[in-house]
């Protein structure tokens, strides 16, 4: 099975010291965090910051050390296939390096890769999640719980 990897991250802000989280409404459907392909000489971070600030707008993202988590799933590449052939395309795993980074900043601007966004608390974020993403953003909601600025 062939593999992809990317790399994104958990965004939040604080808002009456409570964590709100930044999720994305992909054109699929599906709400997930900001996240997207390497370019060549990229580290896994770099790619996160690029792929969130083309994403989203957002450019003061400060990383939260000690947190990296990851996602996988499958899926067929089909979006840009003609409809007899898209029953032929082959199954590929992703899988995606997650950082945990927070933000200051209220406005976001979706690339045309998203339909939408929203701001959630975690029990809102949760329900709205793939099951991929359940246990790591529990563990980064968790990670955030635990550092003493909270």
């Amino acid at each position: 099975m062939p593999q992809e990897k990317s790399a994104g991250a958990i965004i939040y802000k604080l808002k009456d010291n409570k964590p709100y989280y930044l999720l994305l409404h992909y054109l699929g459907g599906h709400w997930e965090f900001a996240r997207g392909h390497g370019e060549e000489g990229e580290n896994e971070q770099q790619v996160a910051r690029r792929e969130i600030e083309e994403e989203t707008g957002l450019k003061d993202l400060q990383f939260v050390p000690g947190f990296k988590g990851y996602t996988k799933f499958v899926f067929k590449r089909t979006w840009d296939l003609p409809p007899e052939e898209k029953k032929k395309a082959p199954w590929t795993m992703k899988i995606v390096t997650l950082y945990l980074a927070e933000t200051k900043t209220d406005a976001v601007k979706i690339s045309s890769e998203h339909k939408g966004f929203g701001w959630f608390t975690f029990e809102d974020a949760i329900k709205k999640l793939p099951k991929d993403a359940k246990k790591v953003f529990t563990q980064a909601n968790d990670f955030i719980i635990s550092r003493k600025s909270i």
